[in-house]
Parts: structure tokens; C-alpha cells; sequence
């Protein structure tokens, strides 16, 4: 009988333990992903890498930043962030070295044919939810 009430407190206890992890798990932010291509003008893919390459490097939230070049496309670029939330990624566009870095590129910009966003859930580099 003592076998069986103390299986019962362990199971119980154990209940509440999973039930609180998962609503903390819920209240947390998720982090913020997005992955797009991005066009530069005809000839111009390794002056706009160079633009962006140079605001990279103090954002606030931002886990990663990758920028890649397409191998299928001469001109497109392949950039892939994370962000600790979605509001991290929102003020990051408008730190003034964003801000500059977007202006330059501008001219050199043909477009953004693809865009998905993410919600980043572990990965190399990434904290373990």
C-alpha cells in the first residue's frame, strides 16, 4: 500500500512538473527567422554584399545574420536572421548604421523576389529552448 501512495505522489509530482515547464515554455517569446532573397542590380551582387556585410555587426537581439551568395543566380544574395524576437528585428531597422546601410544599397537594390518568415526553434549557436 505505502508502494502504491508513494508511485502516486512521484506521478503526481511529476504531472505538475511537465505542466509547468510547458507553460513557461509558452510564456517565452519565440525567436524570430526570416530567410529571403534578395536582387541586386546586374553586375552589382559583390557591391551589395560589401553594403551589407558593414551594418552586421551590433544589432541588438540578432543571434545570426548570414548572408550567402546564390550559386544558381549571378545577382541574388540569400540572407538568413535570427532574432531573439520579433521587436529585436523591428529595432534594428532603425540603427543608424542599418539606416545608412539601407540608403547606400538602395540604388543597387532590384528586388526581393522571396521572403519567408521563421520561428527559430534550436540550432548550432542557437540557446536550447
Amino acid at each position: 500500500m505505502t508502494e502504491i501512495v508513494r508511485r502516486g505522489v512521484l506521478t503526481g509530482g511529476l504531472a505538475v512538473a511537465a505542466l509547468s515547464f510547458a507553460a513557461q515554455a509558452q510564456e517565452k517569446t519565440p525567436m524570430y527567422g526570416l530567410i529571403g532573397q534578395m536582387l541586386a542590380a546586374p553586375g552589382k551582387r559583390d557591391d551589395l554584399l560589401a553594403i551589407l556585410g558593414e551594418s552586421t555587426g551590433d544589432m541588438p537581439g540578432c543571434l545570426s545574420y548570414v548572408i550567402a551568395k546564390d550559386p544558381a543566380n549571378a545577382d541574388a544574395l540569400w540572407i538568413t536572421e535570427v532574432w531573439t524576437d520579433k521587436d529585436a528585428h523591428a529595432a534594428s531597422l532603425k540603427l543608424p548604421a542599418v539606416q545608412a546601410a539601407i540608403a547606400k544599397a538602395r540604388p543597387i537594390i532590384a528586388g526581393f523576389p522571396q521572403h519567408f518568415d521563421t520561428i527559430p526553434v534550436t540550432g548550432h549557436g542557437l540557446a536550447k529552448p
